[in-house]
């Protein structure tokens, strides 16, 4: 999730735990900081994009590490503000602040390795945007509500922004089972292999949801509408050049972005290079995530990360407008 969600939810599970043991600004404020810690991986350059895609949200979001590392920030917390509140009292909203960051990762379709050092498996529900506004904004207005209030009234208006954000979480799974559910149903009568189908939310909501049908050597792209459920799917099929990755066998960067995408990937070659693009993020024809691998008989031995048009938000409103 973005660096406010994290930071407003960190300070909110700070604030609940601690309760009326410290002042409720100083528990949002460690929450905060600890909401935010995890993401500080994205300033650590590993030498190419491709290995700081991947390694983004690994050791750092890992929830051993975190577990581990919980204790001795919570030391560091006490003695910082000498108080008469022990670390051991801090520890648990140092915990809780540190792991839930990794666990809303989670919701998103990026890739979470929570379980190293066991397995670097990249975990995703994807079932909801980077951004939402309708998880955020009741966390932030409720957390400002009892700041500016203070004492136990405060404390249940945190209560009740942590009950509604976690609903909203709840809700993006259910309404996402349903909307894979249809979407299946959508593709048997259309005779349509739902073998490798991802289902994940559009840009800032969790009415409209895109899906990434892969089938052989093409993928299709199709919308999803809570408000027009039973619509049949409109396919737009498009070509994955799966002999530009057989080609590139035993490449370590198209097989890392293959490993990582959990196979929905393709390539294509442009202005005289192969090129791979995650399928998960962005829409066709700009992914998000595209990178340059040079060609078969001259790899790139630093892959960049190919500019994608950023689309507008009056594009993506009118977009969201007539998927609806």
């Amino acid at each position: 999730m973005d660096s406010v969600s994290q930071l407003v939810l960190g300070a909110s599970v700070s604030v609940a735990v601690m309760g009326r043991r410290v002042p409720l600004w100083q528990a949002a404020i460690v929450g905060a900081v600890c909401g935010t810690l995890p993401d500080l991986d994205v300033f650590i350059d590993h030498g190419d994009a491709i290995r700081n895609m991947t390694l983004h949200r690994t050791e750092s979001h890992a929830l051993l590490w975190l577990t581990l590392a919980s204790p001795l920030l919570a030391w560091l917390i006490a003695g910082l503000f000498r108080r008469q509140v022990p670390w051991q009292q801090w520890w648990p909203a140092v915990w809780l602040a540190l792991i839930t960051h990794p666990l809303l990762d989670l919701m998103t379709v990026y890739g979470t390795q929570l379980g190293l050092p066991l397995t670097d498996h990249p975990y995703a529900t994807g079932s909801i945007y980077i951004i939402d506004p309708l998880y955020t904004l009741p966390l932030l207005v409720c957390l400002a509500v009892a700041l500016w209030r203070g004492g136990a009234r405060g404390l249940r208006w945190n209560q009740v922004g942590l009950f509604l954000s976690t609903g909203y979480l709840a809700w993006s799974l259910i309404i996402q089972g349903v909307a894979g559910w249809q979407i299946k149903q959508s593709l048997a009568q259309q005779r349509i292999s739902d073998d490798k189908v991802l289902i994940t939310p559009t840009a800032f909501n969790t009415l409209v949801w895109r899906t990434v049908i892969i089938d052989g050597d093409r993928y299709g792209e199709a919308y999803w509408s809570l408000l027009s459920p039973t619509r049949p799917l409109t396919v737009s099929w498009h070509a994955r050049h799966s002999e530009l990755f057989a080609q590139l066998k035993g490449n370590w960067y198209a097989e890392r972005v293959a490993w990582f995408s959990h196979g929905f990937y393709a390539m294509r070659e442009q202005a005289g290079e192969t090129t791979i693009a995650d399928l998960r993020m962005g829409e066709e024809e700009n992914y998000t995530f595209t990178f340059g691998l040079g060609t078969p008989q001259s790899p790139a031995t630093h892959p960049e990360r190919l500019p994608s048009t950023r689309p507008s938000l009056r594009y993506v409103f009118r977009a969201l407008g007539e998927r609806l």
